[in-house]
């Protein structure tokens, strides 16, 4: 018995190390944006401008629109909002983010209705040093979303140089994710390899027991728990997720179930209790959604004790996705968390699989 001990030992420091080899590999071989020339040059700078009321996500790319400003680059910013699905659809065009923009960047921030194009690559060219353009919601071409090669060509004509600086949307093979780095020099944003580094450095070497809070609506976050078991030591499962189990706990002593109100809409009080209770037992926390509709005054109970019950902790502290932020922004806890993600899917994609699309385009 104690041979097998040592054995499985020896088998989890050379996973640790293996693991420690790769995130070492992967930050020096991401390109940065520090070793580009990019002065005078048109940058396109793919950004995640899929925000409503709360534009925090939008300040973290200040960093690196800061430097590109500086450097009195010809300043090309491009994301998405919504699913159009290829349609221009006006509730979802980006217009109205230019100004936010112009805040986030202290410059004026010009915009133009449509992506790609003759217009569009006369407007880039035209663009005098340190100025900056914002281009309509890429979605509305469906080039975007099938990856299709012409449209990424069409789009790497407007630039000189390339910047990923939407880690949130670098789990999606999408052309100005995936396709645009295949055109152009490129480079990580500044806070982009931020995010891999803290990230990095939970699945190297996290302080344990790891907690994984998950909440939210998306069916598709089901996944994320079946692939995290083998990852932390339990799950905490509130928001509209139990449905999809049936509120049965699933057959894993990890898992634990929470139990919904009556309508739904929050998690009971006894579930709250269990969640504080393994809470302050963890080391690490990592928070991927919301246990319950926290924006309506009466469904807040649930997020926001368990929230605070985090906030309080000793352990290392991660949240990820737009509802995570907005509630901690909501109860004013930013500062007593360690990192905060701007990607909730691309979070957990990244610490189940130690990459993403976005990453493996740019290496």
């Amino acid at each position: 018995m104690g041979n097998i001990k040592k054995i499985e030992a020896n088998n989890r420091l050379d996973l640790a190390y293996c693991r420690l080899l790769n995130s070492y590999y992967k930050l020096m071989t991401l390109p940065k944006l520090t070793d580009l020339e990019v002065s005078g040059k048109r940058v396109i700078v793919r950004l995640d401008l899929d925000v409503e009321d709360d534009y925090t996500r939008l300040e973290f790319a200040e960093e690196t629109l800061d430097y590109l400003v500086a450097k009195r680059s010809r300043l090309i910013i491009i994301g998405h909002k919504g699913r159009p699905e290829g349609e221009k659809l006006s509730e979802l065009s980006l217009a109205p983010i230019a100004e936010v923009l112009g805040g986030v960047v202290g410059e004026k921030v010009n915009f133009f209705s449509d992506t790609v194009g003759y217009e569009s690559k006369k407007r880039a060219d035209m663009l005098s040093e340190g100025e900056i353009l914002l281009l309509e919601n890429l979605r509305f071409d469906p080039g975007e979303e099938k990856n299709d090669d012409e449209f990424s060509k069409r789009l790497s004509e407007l630039g000189e140089v390339y910047v990923n600086e939407a880690f949130a949307v670098s789990h999606r093979e999408h052309a100005s994710i995936v396709g645009l780095p295949k055109f152009l020099p490129h480079a990580a944003g500044f806070r982009f390899l931020k995010e891999v580094e803290t990230l990095d450095g939970i699945l190297n070497a996290p302080k344990r027991p790891i907690v994984l809070v998950i909440g939210g609506l998306k069916k598709d976050k089901i996944e994320y728990i079946n692939n995290f078991k083998n990852i932390v030591d339990k799950i905490l499962v509130g928001g509209r997720l139990p449905l999809f189990f049936n509120e049965e706990s699933p057959d894993n002593d990890k898992i634990i179930m929470g139990k919904l109100i009556p309508d739904k809409e929050d998690i009971t009080i006894h579930t709250i209790e269990k969640f504080k209770e393994e809470i302050a037992n963890a080391k690490t926390v990592i928070v991927a959604g919301v246990p319950g509709k926290y924006e309506d005054i009466g469904h807040r109970q649930g997020t926001q004790e368990v929230f605070k019950a985090i906030a309080a902790s000793s352990a290392f502290k991660i949240a990820g996705g737009g509802d995570a932020e907005a509630a901690i922004t909501e109860f004013g806890l930013n500062d007593k968390f360690d990192w905060i993600s701007i990607g909730g899917g691309a979070m957990l994609e990244y610490l189940t699989k130690a990459t993403l699309p976005g990453i493996e385009a740019l290496k």
